[in-house]
């Protein structure tokens, strides 16, 4: 019978059954194989208290009485044969020394007498085996041959037990930071849901990490991660605060009657960003916050999304603060977060391309340049320019992405067109303020074209106005001299739209404006536009900048702007935005705009013409 016994608690603990069920099954069966026994068996946890595993024929009130009784000498049998790792006999519980403390809980039951014995594995006592005698006695010799038995099964299957734990433990453990994952955060999320209080979820994003990586090393940077993470441990609710991953953190508030979240966010942020030694180096550290609060209808995916939401708009108007989601918060927030997500799938999904669009010399409808244009394709195939996508762009992470992702494109074109030996001179890319606060903008230009054969004089960097004019520091000026240093033309976008910049001309040069459209299209209005767009030609030619017209969409505003001698144009009038096929087999056929050059030629012969009438 113990033998079969032994074989049938070796396939549960093989086919993966519970412990709580494989061994409550075990002392149902030894309580029938010893007869007028009672089985107890108890775990011992880090802390070194003993918790109840199994033993099912004593009573509910005796096994939560004795549920986290820490060991030690004269702790009962149990408590005692777990603390000196040896068996313990106790042959009359009510005159025993051991049981004073607990015999008014084990008498009443009719448990006279108690003997425990240690499970130990690997030299570590991982919990007790115990019988119950409802009379005075020790053990008979059939019965210490069971107990050695199921000691060596039970110890079997709590070191499995404890393997398993271990490595879901691992799995659900940072590396890094020792704080539960974001896997285990999902966990504990679904169970507070379940729980009848209101609880609140904060989530955390540590500033200025990849600055502290690119100045001190990743070592520091991870120090820095190491000591924010300590910090909101300690001052979080326990076990309620994760590293989801990178520099984020969230921190769950099971019952906000409690504790307030403002509060615990206000405590957070104070405590975070007093000073750290990271790799030797003083850093501040300090974090941005968002959060939300559960309200009724709403599951946990909800006020996670409504946290990211605040999170996003903290990032946005008030970093190194703390904001509170609101109903009215939304709807501006929900537009980009769509908006960074639907553009974030597209580059995964290389949805994301460059179209290009002629920069014409006017008098001769030569091909100059081109300008790209980013473009990106929905998963129905509608091709959308950047304006409808633009909300997505203002976020930082978005647009620098967007604008590697185009740099590759533009310069494998531009080396492939090259090589073909196709004729254009420049091709001008698109620059935001993340670009040059990111560092290292020129370096970049200029590695990617010559990994794709190709000279920095090729690049136009196009740079907006609200960019142009609104610097801080000298962040931008400094790096538009180092592009033209580089060789690489730097055009003012958008000219014309703030008038500022004609003094900032002076102090930071650039070599193109490239007038706005608004002033083209008022060409037609009384000689208004006109009057503005020789006045900037003058003024670029004194200061040896070459001028290009935007917008141009009519044949009379090509035609005014040559009157003027304004050199160069683009627009619909000229040719669409192209993808780079389209733009290549237009090279290929000629790198002039047919209609405007036959339009000039035309007009050329009729000069003679009327001369002679």
């Amino acid at each position: 019978m113990l033998l079969q016994l032994q074989n049938t608690i070796l396939e549960k603990i093989a086919t993966g059954q519970s412990l709580a069920e494989t061994i409550d099954y075990l002392c149902r069966e030894v309580e029938a194989l010893a007869q007028d026994v009672v089985c107890s068996v108890l775990l011992l946890d880090e802390d070194h208290r003993l918790r109840h595993l199994a033993g099912p024929s004593l009573p509910l009130e005796y096994t939560d009485a004795i549920d986290g009784i820490q060991i030690g000498p004269g702790v009962g049998s149990c408590g005692t044969a777990a603390f000196i790792g040896r068996p313990v006999q106790v042959e009359d519980i009510e005159t025993h020394p051991y049981w004073q403390p607990y015999k008014g809980l084990a008498l009443p039951l009719g448990l006279k007498a108690c003997w425990s014995t240690p499970i130990v594995a690997s030299g570590k006592v991982l919990g007790t085996f115990a019988f119950y005698y409802r009379v005075a006695r020790g053990p008979s010799d059939a019965e210490k041959a069971i107990v050695q038995a199921c000691v060596h099964l039970c110890a079997i299957a709590m070191e499995r037990d404890q393997r398993i734990a271990d490595r879901k433990r691992m799995a659900e453990t940072d590396g890094l930071t020792g704080l539960p994952n974001r896997s285990r955060f999902n966990t504990v999320l679904g169970e507070v849901a379940q729980r009848p209080q209101v609880w609140s979820l904060l989530l955390l994003d540590l500033d200025n990490l990849k600055m502290v990586n690119d100045t001190f090393g990743h070592g520091a940077g991870d120090d820095l991660i190491r000591v924010v993470a300590h910090r909101i441990a300690e001052t979080a609710p326990e076990g309620m605060a994760f590293r989801l991953g990178g520099d984020e953190f969230a921190v769950i508030i099971p019952c906000i009657d409690t504790l307030r979240p403002a509060d615990l966010a206000a405590r957070l942020i104070a405590l975070i960003k007093e000073t750290a030694d990271c790799g030797g180096h003083l850093i501040y550290p300090a974090v941005t916050m968002g959060g939300a609060v559960i309200v009724a209808g709403e599951g946990p995916d909800q006020v996670r999304q409504n946290a990211d939401y605040a999170l996003y708009h903290a990032k946005e108007r008030a970093r190194g603060r703390y904001v509170q989601y609101t109903p009215g918060l939304g709807t501006s927030i929900v537009e980009r977060f769509r908006a960074v997500q639907e553009v974030g799938l597209a580059l995964r999904e290389d949805r994301i391309s460059a179209h290009y669009q002629p920069v014409v010399e006017l008098a001769t409808g030569r091909i100059m340049g081109l300008e790209s244009l980013c473009r990106m394709t929905t998963r129905e195939g509608e091709i959308l320019p950047a304006a409808r996508f633009m909300e997505a762009m203002k976020d930082a992470h978005v647009g620098l992405d967007i604008t590697d992702r185009m740099l590759e494109r533009i310069a494998s074109d531009c080396g492939r067109w090259n090589a073909m030996g196709l004729g254009f001179s420049r091709v001008g890319f698109n620059l935001t303020a993340a670009d040059f606060y990111r560092g290292g903008l020129t370096r970049r230009l200029t590695e990617t074209f010559a990994r794709h054969n190709l000279s920095p004089s090729m690049i136009v960097a196009e740079v907006t106005e609200s960019v142009y004019l609104s610097q801080k520091d000298s962040v931008v000026s400094d790096e538009i001299h180092a592009l033209r240093e580089a060789g690489i033309k730097v055009a003012l976008d958008d000219f014309g739209t703030g008038f500022a910049s004609l003094t900032h001309l002076l102090t930071v040069p650039i070599d193109i404006i490239k007038i706005d459209k608004c002033f083209v299209k008022r060409l037609s209005e009384a000689n208004t536009g006109a009057v503005i767009i020789r006045g900037l030609l003058e003024i670029a030619r004194g200061l040896g900048i070459v001028v290009v017209a935007e917008g141009i969409e009519e044949r009379s505003q090509a035609e005014q702007l040559l009157s003027l001698d304004c050199a160069s144009g683009q627009g619909y009038f000229f040719a669409r935005p192209m993808s780079s096929d389209a733009i290549e087999a237009l090279l290929r056929k000629d790198n002039h705009i047919s209609a405007w050059s036959a339009f000039l030629l035309e007009s050329e012969r009729e000069l003679p013409q009327a001369a002679a009438g």
